[in-house]
């Protein structure tokens, strides 16, 4: 069973995604918060698999809750739920260690895949959020993070690798650009999360960006 936290400010949100969730054979839901410091609380208290994270929330918003449920390194999968389709939120979730971003008009299949795909360690970047978010990389000019050093500790197929999901490709299609199986794919791709020290896919999208080793145009 899939443990889920949801957090949202509004009720109607709360109950909607519980009674459908709640109908799914694999997906528990464990408890619900109506702001960020609940969430961070209740997420420490409950242990759940994901939690189902709103941005716009009182007292504390859903991407500072984010960042504090997940600065340890250990936490909970995040998955982020707005309404608002804007480009710092999606940005500063991902930076956040969010795993994933869905808008709320996302169908219920759509929700409960979101999930399923989000606790088994993979990331949920729509190709039009990824399109977004490379922009914004574009438009912060020079890579920004550090730890470019860390790359050098990847062969030259796992940094290719990366390149790729880098570009938002599933391992299938990496497999079929690479021309190998795809259990060789996601094998290299756990090397690559191993070795530069990120959660999964999402962070490795942003590393990438981050440390100059994919440019937003290429």
């Amino acid at each position: 069973m899939i443990r889920v936290l949801i957090a949202d400010d509004q009720g109607m949100v709360r109950t909607g995604f519980r009674v459908f969730l709640s109908a799914q054979p694999d997906i528990e839901v464990v408890g619900e918060a109506a702001d960020g410091a609940q969430a961070v609380e209740r997420a420490v208290a409950l242990a759940p698999d994901v939690v189902l994270m709103d941005v716009r929330m009182p007292v504390m918003d859903g991407l500072e809750a984010t960042r504090r449920l997940l600065s340890g390194g250990g936490g909970p999968k995040v998955l982020i739920l707005t309404t608002f389709d804007l480009d710092d939120y999606v940005y500063e979730a991902l930076r956040a260690g969010a795993s994933g971003f869905l808008l709320k008009d996302a169908s219920a299949a759509q929700l409960a895949e979101a999930v399923r795909v989000v606790a088994a360690g993979d990331a949920l970047i729509a190709p039009a959020v990824t399109k977004r978010l490379i922009h914004e990389f574009a438009r912060l000019g020079a890579p920004r993070a550090p730890a470019a050093r860390r790359l050098a500790d990847l062969t030259e197929r796992e940094t290719e690798v990366l390149t790729l999901v880098a570009q938002a490709m599933s391992n299938q299609e990496i497999a079929g650009t690479l021309v190998v199986a795809e259990q060789t794919v996601k094998s290299h791709v756990g090397r690559v999360l191993m070795k530069l020290g990120l959660r999964d896919r999402a962070q490795a999208i942003v590393y990438a960006y981050e440390t100059g080793l994919v440019r937003p145009g290429e």
